[in-house]
């Protein structure tokens, strides 16, 4: 069986938020793709089979699998209509999450992602210490986005792992208004072994929702300012949707010498 290792989110390579992608014919058993998830080290390894003219798409990070990653569906729509189905201008990937759509616009996938209810909480002092920073505001979907007064505060912040565990959401975000984007952002997920996710496309249902309504735009330019980088193109769509887009490179194609 082929791995791909692809980049996304970003046009270079060793930047944006890697992936491990690997399309198979049939399921091999969980415990084998927990195992392969934990070998690769990566955010997140997504595994995909064929099913009712596109394919059922899990995702798992080196702990546990996930009900929706962003850039493991971006990484295996680039490899699906490059490599698996050459020429293919889109896929329909059916998840736990229901059905997701990619499309392919010039260089660029766009992903058809669901919205989160959105809820204001209460700042808190635990917030401030696991963060480094007290934030103005603090919203609660599916993750936890907090929002801080300046850019340098989210690039320049250090947070406390076992602090952000604590707090509430499956990811722990930081974002605040950027100054060449509309706004910049980190992702945390200590609570599924991954420290900080480079570029998350999952949080940015909420957080580019989030600022749509603050900057009181559809469209959303934002940057996810971790050691790697990368952008993200996000525009609000109706029935609760968002469509998420950006680029992909292929960095590595491998062979597994297990069977799984």
């Amino acid at each position: 069986m082929k791995q791909y290792i692809v980049d996304a989110f970003t046009a270079v390579p060793f930047a944006g938020n890697p992936a491990a992608v690997c399309v198979m014919e049939k399921w091999p058993s969980e415990e084998s793709m927990k195992k392969l998830a934990m070998e690769n080290s990566l955010s997140e390894t997504a595994f995909l089979v064929p099913e009712n003219n596109g394919y059922r798409l899990r995702w798992f990070t080196p702990k546990a699998e996930v009900e929706l990653c962003g850039h493991a569906t971006l990484a295996s729509s680039f490899v699906i209509m490059n490599y698996i189905e050459p020429g293919k201008d889109a896929v329909t990937f059916h998840t736990v999450s229901g059905d997701l759509f990619v499309v392919r616009e010039g260089n660029r996938y766009v992903m058809d992602l669901p919205r989160y209810e959105l809820k204001e909480i209460p700042v808190t002092d635990e917030m401030e210490a696991a963060f480094g920073y007290r934030p103005i505001r603090a919203i609660l979907g599916l993750d936890l986005i907090c929002v801080f007064e300046k850019e340098e505060q989210v690039r320049n912040m250090n947070p406390d792992q076992k602090l952000l565990a604590g707090l509430a959401g499956r990811l722990q975000n930081a974002t605040a208004k950027g100054q060449e984007t509309d706004c910049v952002s980190r992702s945390f997920c200590p609570e599924l072994a991954v420290p900080e996710d480079p570029v998350c496309g999952s949080a940015h249902c909420q957080i580019a929702d989030y600022w749509a309504k603050v900057l009181g735009k559809d469209v959303i330019e934002a940057y996810q300012a971790s050691e790697r980088g990368g952008y993200l193109h996000c525009e609000i769509r109706e029935n609760s949707r968002i469509a998420i887009s950006g680029q992909a490179v292929l960095v590595a194609v491998s062979e597994l010498a297990v069977k799984l």
